[in-house]
This record gives C-alpha cells, structure tokens and sequence, in this order.
C-alpha cells in the first residue's frame, strides 16, 4: 500500500472542496491497478462522489442545510452556532471513498469528482489521507 496525506483549506464557509487533481496526480504516481482510498479524519467532514460546477454543489449544501439546519438544537453545542450538526452529517457523508484506479487512472463516471464536503467553519484546515491499494 502506499499513502499520502494532501492539505485542503476548506475556508471560513460551508464548501464543497474539489480534491479530483490531487487523487489523479497521486493514482497516476502510483500506476497499474488497484483502489483509491480516500479518508477525511476529522470528525466533522466528509467524501463525496458528485457533480461538481453544475451547481450540484450547492445543492448539496442547501440540502444539508435543509437536513442538519444551523441552529440551537443540538446537544453538542460548542463552537459556532449550529456546530452539532457538523458531527452528524458524516453519518450522512461519510468520511471516505474507495475508487477504482485502472492503468493509473481514476475509473470515475463522466461527471463524478471527488470532494471534501466540509461545513465546519470553526475548523478551516483539513487533512486528506489518500492509500492506493493494490496486489
């Protein structure tokens, strides 16, 4: 297996971070077949499998909002208002994605891309693990 972890500064906003560059580059560096493993370990951010620049985005995001609304509900309440809600939405987004990798190359559907959906603003620096597994 080999592994690397890439620095993503997802702001002081919700954001939906494109980290599709980065999983290449690293699948392309590490050649033939396998997977592509990408972990987020941080207790408030996920991995997604998504259209990205179409605005799905940002659907994404009004949707979350719809689900985990930033208010004063959640028992885990330090931090930003809202700040709970973070903690929940990796049970919705998980914090990882596996992806073929076929000759070095990510096998992802047309529009797919991989993101770091983060909507933490209290937290702006995150690490992504990437681990390309193969025989």
């Amino acid at each position: 297996m080999r592994s690397q972890t890439i620095e993503v500064v997802t702001g002081s906003r919700e954001r939906v971070h494109d980290i599709t560059s980065e999983c290449e580059s690293f699948a392309r560096l590490c050649g033939g077949d396998g997977l592509l493993h990408v972990f987020v370990p941080h207790a408030t951010a996920g991995i997604a499998l998504i259209e990205l620049g179409s605005g799905s985005d940002d659907d994404l995001l009004a949707a979350l909002s719809d689900l985990l609304p930033a208010d004063d509900r959640w028992k885990h309440a330090h931090g930003s208002r809202g700040h709970g809600r973070s903690h929940v939405m990796p049970a919705l987004i998980p914090p990882y994605a596996t992806v073929p990798v076929l000759s070095g190359r990510l096998a992802l559907g047309t529009w797919q891309a991989i993101a770091v959906v983060d909507l933490n603003v209290d937290n702006r620096e995150r690490q992504v693990r990437l681990s390309f597994l193969s025989d």
